[in-house]
């Protein structure tokens, strides 16, 4: 690249599949301002990421960059360049039509209900597993503290968590 000429493409490696986006403000482009939960939603098309409150209150957003569990409403798309995202939809194996066994476990022990705020505390429940095989209870529940659900118990969340934790160690 030549100096004083700024990249005009940004690359996310989502979900394994590598998209350069186009910088700018056009329909197929993304703007300095695009969130990275709009360019996954509207761009990409991946809808499993859930936008509930907009201003990271809520924790529907959350996915995983680059291992780490990010609201995907408060940062910025072009943040994101060379990095790589993972989403809802990238876990467990679609090819063999299998989940991820901590989706499984949310079904198990009934860890949802209308499923709208689901996808955020999987991802944020899965990049604590993966950092921490074995976590402790305060542990998942401090991973999961800023995920707000009205529809269930949060402890049918923390012992699908638990449950997942024990089973694949």
């Amino acid at each position: 690249m030549k100096p004083g000429k700024e990249k005009e493409t940004i690359s996310l490696t989502v979900n394994g599949e590598t998209y350069d986006l186009e910088k700018g403000v056009r329909p197929s482009g993304v703007a300095p301002w695009h969130t990275l939960a709009e360019t996954l939603r509207e761009t990409l098309g991946l809808t499993g990421t859930k936008v509930g409150c907009n201003h990271g209150a809520c924790g529907s957003c959350t996915v995983l960059v680059d291992g780490k569990a990010v609201l995907s409403c408060m940062t910025l798309t072009v943040e994101c360049d060379g990095k790589s995202i993972t989403t809802i939809e990238g876990l467990g194996d679609p090819a063999k039509r299998t989940l991820d066994p901590l989706q499984q476990a949310f079904i198990d022990h009934t860890a949802f209900q209308c499923g709208f705020c689901t996808p955020g505390m999987i991802m944020a429940a899965r990049a604590l597993l993966d950092r921490n095989a074995s976590p402790d209870e305060l542990e998942v529940k401090d991973a999961l503290s800023g995920h707000f659900c009205r529809c269930i118990s949060h402890y049918h969340v923390e012992r699908a968590v638990m449950d997942t934790a024990k089973k694949t160690r």
